[in-house]
Order: C-alpha cells, then sequence, then structure tokens
C-alpha cells in the first residue's frame, strides 16, 4: 500500500484535492491520501523540512509526499528547485512538486463547463474556445478573471462548488495536467517497483 501526503499552501487547495484526488487514484484502495494546508506560502515552505523528517516510516505503508505551491509571480523552474531543495534536505528528494501556474483559479478557468455547471450560469462554456481561456495559465491574474465571469466567487465556497464538476481528463490548464499526470506516475512506479521485487523473489 502506498499513503500520499499533500503539502498544500492554503484551505481551498485542500478542498479541491478532497474533491478531485478520488478521481485520479485506483479504486481498490491501494492507495490512502490525507492533505495538509498551510496558511500562506511562508508557513508552507517553513513547515516542509519539520513535518517531513517527524513524518518517520510507516512499517507496512510506503509514504510518498506531494507539495503544490501557486506560482504567482516568481519563476517557476527556480520556485521548482527551491521547494525541491527543501525536501531533498530533508531526507525526501523523491518528492513531488508541482506549481500551479499561477493559482489555483487557473485549474477552474481550464474547464468553464465545470464553472457553468456548478453556478448555474450560461454561456461560460463556450468561452473555452477562445483564445483567452486557450490556456489559463497564462493569465496573469485568474482569480481576477474568474471573479468577472462568477461575481459571487469566493475561494473556498468556489472550491468546494466548482470541483465535484471538474474533468480530470479535460481541462485546458497545463499545470492541472501536470499535477494529474504526476500522481499517476507516482502511483505508477511504485507498483512497477512492488512487481520487480516479487519478480526477484522467486
Amino acid at each position: 500500500m502506498i499513503h500520499l501526503v499533500f503539502f498544500s499552501e492554503e484551505l481551498s487547495m485542500k478542498v479541491t484535492l478532497e474533491h478531485l484526488l478520488p478521481c485520479i487514484l485506483p479504486e481498490d484502495n491501494s492507495v490512502t491520501f490525507q492533505i495538509i494546508h498551510h496558511e500562506g506560502k511562508s508557513d508552507l515552505e517553513q513547515s516542509i523540512p519539520r513535518k517531513i523528517r517527524a513524518w518517520g516510516k510507516m512499517p507496512t505503508v510506503e509514504v510518498r509526499f506531494v507539495v503544490l505551491r501557486d506560482q504567482d509571480n516568481a519563476d517557476c523552474i527556480s520556485l521548482k528547485q527551491h521547494l525541491l531543495s527543501l525536501c531533498s534536505n530533508a531526507g525526501r528528494p523523491d518528492t513531488l512538486i508541482r506549481i500551479v501556474c499561477h493559482s489555483l483559479e487557473s485549474w477552474f478557468l481550464g474547464d468553464l463547463s465545470a464553472v457553468e455547471t456548478a453556478f448555474h450560469l450560461r454561456s461560460i462554456a463556450k468561452l473555452q474556445a477562445s483564445r483567452k481561456f486557450r490556456d489559463p495559465d497564462r493569465l496573469a491574474n485568474p482569480e481576477q478573471e474568474l471573479g468577472r465571469l462568477v461575481p459571487n466567487y469566493r475561494k473556498v465556497s468556489g472550491a468546494r462548488t466548482i470541483t465535484p464538476y471538474l474533468n480530470v481528463e479535460y481541462n485546458k490548464s497545463k499545470s492541472f495536467q501536470a499535477f494529474v499526470s504526476g500522481v499517476r506516475a507516482l502511483i505508477w512506479d511504485y507498483f512497477q517497483c512492488i512487481e520487480v521485487e516479487k519478480e526477484d523473489e522467486l
């Protein structure tokens, strides 16, 4: 069994993952997860080494870590390297790092059908074909853009409302796609290693 521990910088991402992960993980309960959210970026980065070191080993479960942080205005490559160095220094260089470009709202703007359905709106989904929303990761302020489409949008309640309608296989946000494929690859690699170990024992 593999247990995934997700570190997020805020509650809205935790709410999103609670709905999203069951759609990504195997249905046979061979993968369990928990999500630890933080009070912003500084809290996240200060907590990563301490929490990873304190985790210890679970005797019958393989633990893997996933760190999610918004890009905001930072350089994506430098930010990813910085987070990976924090994890490596804590003894877990195998941690999966995923940068959300530029913020969680980019994921929502990547599936405007979900936004339309969640808020009972009309004529929102068709905007996905427009140049503006074909690549939502390029939008400098996705939260503001989503607020224009959904005037009553709020981060936590909005995440709770939209996420159940997200299509895991269809999303125009490249960072969303990278997150999904990264988690799936992490799981696949683990079970491949298990199969190799079984073959070696024969």
